[in-house]
């Protein structure tokens, strides 16, 4: 087999964009995991995942998003499978304490953001599932929802082959000078793309670690309510719940209501087993109790640990090597990386083969912690 001019590690969704937008560009590409695309070990591998633009008042990731649901929808034609639902976010601002939301608001204003403005009684009436009685008021995005978040990191797989990729299975590592190396051989190429998530932090621990933190995100699924379809995606939207820690989607194909009370929790990443905490069931069913009133009762289904790799400013990394000029770190805040897939995708195949540099935001040196109002994360 002829050597490949690219190889980009890690099939998650990071890696998998960035080797199908290089492959289309004509370039011979390998895509590189330890274990088969979709395991569940993987950030990119929960059931689905929200896709919202709200981003407080950095405009940068609000016209991502925008892109990103395009392009999601042009992938979905593409490949003929669903890969989007387009139910809406509903993002409740806790009374008092509004500032990313406030900020989001002059965004969407700013940069053209569809969106509603709704008071209690309007959530009340609209969306009658979510006990509004503690919130300020509440921002409808009706252009946003979930992307099915397996089954997308399968169909990118699919397109790359279709373009003359392949995907090869071994384990990177790097040396104490941070040099990569392929089942204990040199790896070697013209670009090498590292978009290992989590994993990248341990591969550089001079480089990707001191400006990384890696916790776990354990997410439960909730039966919907004998013969109710109140909870389902095309009555109920996904949610943000900032001030309660919270998020969620509504079912979908049978999978349950996905609630998330984020409580960051370590992990070891290669020794852990992936199970809920009872801490995780206990804080989320108290949050469901006091948020979701009509799932009270309902038992958990099914769960699932998500690690995530975040950033000080929670911008993602899109970057060179200080050492090693062939190498791109690729990934960075994967918490909210998914959604932006097929854009970052886009981006980083650009940075690597010299279309243009990487953004300023997205460089490894000057990392800072931001307020949450700069932060397009909020936190």
């Amino acid at each position: 087999m002829p050597r490949a001019d690219v190889v980009v590690v890690g099939a998650g969704i990071a890696g998998v964009m960035t080797a199908l937008e290089l492959a289309r560009r004509g370039q011979r590409v390998e895509l590189i995991d330890r274990w088969e695309p979709g395991h569940p070990r993987a950030s990119s591998t929960d059931y689905n995942r929200i896709i919202r633009a709200i981003s407080g008042r950095d405009e940068f990731y609000t016209r991502w998003a925008m892109e990103s649901r395009l392009r999601w929808m042009e992938m979905q034609a593409e490949v003929g499978q669903k890969l989007y639902y387009e139910c809406g976010t509903l993002i409740l601002a806790t009374e008092g304490h509004c500032t990313w939301e406030d900020a989001t608001a002059e965004t969407f204003d700013k940069v053209g953001v569809p969106y509603h403005k709704f008071s209690k009684a309007d959530v009340a009436a609209r969306f009658p599932q979510f006990d509004a009685s503690s919130i300020g008021y509440a921002l409808f995005e009706p252009q946003s929802g979930m992307v099915m978040a397996h089954r997308a990191v399968l169909a990118g797989v699919e397109l790359f082959k279709r373009s003359a990729g392949t995907v090869r299975r071994g384990r990177v590592t790097t040396d104490a000078d941070e040099r990569l190396h392929l089942d204990g051989k040199p790896l070697e190429a013209d670009l090498i793309v590292v978009a290992t998530g989590p994993w990248m932090a341990d591969m550089y621990p001079r480089t990707v670690k001191p400006i990384s933190q890696i916790v776990g995100i354990n997410v439960l699924y909730t039966s919907t309510p004998d013969g109710s379809t109140a909870f389902d995606h095309d009555h109920m939207p996904c949610w943000i719940d900032h001030g309660e820690g919270s998020f969620g989607l509504p079912s979908v194909e049978g999978f349950g209501v996905k609630a998330a009370v984020v409580i960051p929790d370590k992990i070891d990443l290669d020794n852990d087993e992936r199970f809920a905490r009872r801490e995780t069931v206990v804080r989320t069913r108290r949050y469901i109790k006091k948020r979701l009133p009509g799932l009270v009762g309902e038992k958990v289904v099914d769960s699932k640990f998500n690690q995530i790799i975040l950033t000080p400013d929670t911008h993602f990394i899109v970057d060179w090597h200080p050492k090693h000029d062939n190498v791109l770190l690729a990934g960075g805040c994967s918490g909210h990386l998914f959604k932006h897939g097929p854009v970052f995708g886009d981006f980083v195949a650009g940075v690597g083969v010299k279309d243009y540099g990487t953004a300023d935001r997205f460089t490894i040196a000057g990392r800072r912690k931001l307020s949450p109002k700069e932060s397009p994360s909020g936190r």
